[in-house]
C-alpha cells in the first residue's frame, strides 16, 4: 500500500506552499482541492503520490503585506526567528509578512478594535493589544514580567506624522538590536498646505522634505537611516509611499542615506 502523509505536511513536500501554517490557513480556507472536492482538514492523511490544487488567493490579509514585502526584497533585513512590533496592526498586512518570513512573535498595537483578520487573532505568535494609543504605550503595558522584548518594529499609521510616534517605537524595542520599517506617508508629514486636491502630495520638493522630516526625527531617536524604497503600491487616494528602514549605529557602520539619494528616488518615483 502507498504510503500516506497529513495533508499539510504534503503540501509542503510537494513545495506547494512556504510552511505548514501556510498550508493549515489554505485547507481551513477551502483552498485545496483534487477533482473538484475540497479538502479541508490539515490532518487528513492523503497518498503521497496525490498532487492537490492549491488555490493561494492573496499573499498577505491586506495590501499592507504587498508594501511591507518590497522593504524585506530590497533591504538585508533579516526577519526569521526575531520578535516583532507591529505598530498599527490594522488588518494585519504587515504581521502577516512578517509571520510568512518567520518572524517568532509580533505585537500588534491598534487603536481601533476588532480590524484584525480572523487568522492573526487566532494565531498563538500573535499578541493583539487593541483599543491603545501607540504614542502613549509605555513596555510595562505591553510586556508581562518575563518576555522577551521585540527588536524589529514595523508601522503603517494614518493620520499622524512618524516623528510623533518614533520615540514610542524606540522605547518599546530591545536597545542595542532595534530597528525599525516605517511607511512614510507624505501627505501626513508636510503639512495640509503642501496637500493637492483629493488628499495627494504631488510635489517632489514636498515628498523630499517629508522623508527628510522623518529621517530626522529617527535621528533624534538614535537611529540612521539605512534604507529606502518607494511603496510598489500606492495609498487609498493615490499618494505614492515609501518604506524606511531605519538602524542604530553611527554612520561608519554602514551607508547612510543622503539629500541626493532621496531627490533621486523621489522623482523617478513620481514621473
Amino acid at each position: 500500500m502507498a504510503p500516506k502523509q497529513r495533508l499539510d505536511l504534503h503540501l509542503v513536500a510537494l513545495g506547494l506552499v512556504a510552511s505548514r501554517q501556510q498550508a493549515q490557513q489554505l485547507i481551513r480556507a477551502g483552498r485545496v482541492r483534487l477533482g473538484g472536492q475540497i479538502f479541508d482538514k490539515p490532518g487528513m492523511e492523503v497518498r503521497a503520490e496525490l498532487v492537490p490544487d492549491v488555490d493561494p488567493g492573496p499573499r498577505f490579509v491586506s495590501r499592507g503585506g504587498e508594501k511591507l514585502i518590497a522593504a524585506l526584497e530590497a533591504f538585508p533585513l533579516q526577519v526569521e526567528g526575531r520578535i516583532c512590533l507591529d505598530g498599527g496592526i490594522s488588518t494585519g498586512g504587515f504581521t502577516d509578512c512578517l509571520l510568512q518570513h518567520g518572524a517568532s512573535k509580533v505585537y500588534g498595537v491598534d487603536v481601533g478594535y476588532g480590524q484584525t483578520a480572523w487568522s492573526l487573532r487566532t494565531d498563538e505568535r500573535v499578541v493583539l493589544k487593541e483599543r491603545t494609543n501607540l504614542r502613549h504605550l509605555h513596555s510595562d503595558q505591553l510586556y508581562g514580567p518575563g518576555d522577551l522584548w521585540a527588536d524589529l518594529a514595523v508601522a503603517d499609521l494614518s493620520f499622524i506624522s512618524l516623528a510623533l510616534v518614533l520615540p514610542a517605537l524606540r522605547r518599546l524595542l530591545v536597545a542595542e538590536q532595534a530597528e525599525a520599517v516605517v511607511l512614510v506617508k507624505p501627505q501626513f508629514e508636510v503639512g495640509k498646505a503642501r496637500v493637492g486636491k483629493g488628499g495627494v502630495v504631488r510635489d517632489p520638493v514636498a515628498h523630499a522634505d517629508a522623508l527628510e522630516a522623518v529621517i530626522t526625527a529617527a535621528a533624534a531617536q538614535d537611529w540612521l537611516a539605512a534604507g529606502l524604497v518607494a511603496s510598489p503600491i500606492t495609498g487609498p487616494a493615490g499618494n505614492h509611499e515609501y518604506l524606511l528602514w531605519l538602524r542604530p549605529g553611527s554612520q561608519q557602520s554602514f551607508e547612510v542615506l543622503d539629500p541626493a539619494a532621496i531627490d533621486s528616488l523621489v522623482r523617478a518615483t513620481l514621473k
